[in-house]
């Protein structure tokens, strides 16, 4: 199991990988890990989790 992140709305989301494409989704199947050098960060009007490097 992956990545999984709860946001402020209380909705699951799982990290995913595309080549060099990072994504949430709400289907954990695939998910990958946190990779190392970022941390999340949520949109403050959907809610969305998204990948910001440190």
């Amino acid at each position: 199991m992956g990545y999984e992140h709860t946001n402020s709305k209380g909705n699951k989301y799982y990290l995913h990988q595309k080549g060099r494409l990072f994504y949430f989704s709400k289907d954990p199947s695939e998910s990958i890990d946190l990779p190392e050098g970022y941390t999340i960060i949520e949109n403050s009007i959907t809610g969305l989790p998204m990948l910001k490097k440190k």
